[in-house]
């Protein structure tokens, strides 16, 4: 009997310890999306019913590969390739609307009075937690809050001062001027050759923040920008995934 005693305590403890877990992820997989949903479609704004965890992402990632698979023309509209499925709510739902990213719910509004509201209230209008690996990939300004955020920005306003941007000029203007001389013999070299500008324009900002930042080129320092692209696209696969903790 007394042998019995820390065996039962023991397992009613366990029995607590599952039952809470549980009732954890149940709360946050299910009742606290549909809680959250009521109050957003009381408040006057739709949006797609809360599908379980993944809420909107699958058809976000859908559309989004679906996007980026198809060429875009100069003259294109560009909103479709880099916010598809936002699009496809706001002409569905309304300028007022919201998505689901995963378990939480993303609002729309594109009324100039609601907006202006939010930046007046800044404090009030915190930025959402967000994956904490992608925390590890991308941390700074933009996912900063209150005194964080203004302390931060404090320490890079300096640098982007117009007396400041004025010295950086003759940087920008050899970093453009590279590029035209490379192109120009691109030219003249054969029967007008066709060119992707796009990588170029990208080398290009990338030179310009190499020189301006660490007195350096693009070229000697490529195999860090190769670096910071291949995790920018980490950093996308993660934006359009579920987060699950203790999950790979």
């Amino acid at each position: 009997m007394e042998a019995s005693l820390p065996s039962f305590g023991l397992g009613l403890m366990l029995l607590v310890l599952t039952l809470t877990w549980a009732w954890r992820v149940l709360n946050w997989v299910w009742l606290r999306p549909k809680k959250l949903e009521r109050f957003l479609r009381q408040q006057g704004l739709s949006g797609n019913s809360y599908r379980f965890l993944f809420g909107d992402l699958k058809e976000t990632s859908r559309m989004f590969k679906d996007a980026r698979s198809r060429p875009i023309g100069p003259s294109d509209d560009i909103l479709p390739r880099v916010f598809p499925f936002v699009l496809q709510s706001v002409n569905t739902h309304g300028k007022d609307c919201f998505t689901w990213i995963g378990p939480t719910p993303r609002v729309i509004i594109m009324n100039p009075e609601h907006i202006k509201d939010v930046f007046a209230k800044i404090d009030d209008f915190q930025k959402p937690a967000s994956n904490p690996v992608l925390k590890m990939l991308a941390y700074g300004l933009v996912s900063f809050n209150g005194e964080k955020w203004a302390l931060h920005k404090k320490i890079i306003n300096p640098a982007f001062h117009l007396e400041k941007l004025k010295l950086m000029l003759p940087l920008f203007y050899a970093s453009c001027t590279e590029m035209v001389r490379r192109w120009e013999k691109l030219v003249s070299a054969g029967a007008s050759p066709e060119l992707n500008v796009w990588p170029e324009l990208r080398n290009l900002t990338r030179d310009v923040i190499a020189r301006t930042a660490f007195g350096s080129s693009y070229e000697e320092g490529r195999r860090i920008f190769e670096l910071q692209e291949e995790q920018s696209e980490i950093v996308m696969k993660l934006i359009l995934t579920v987060y699950i903790p203790g999950w790979r």
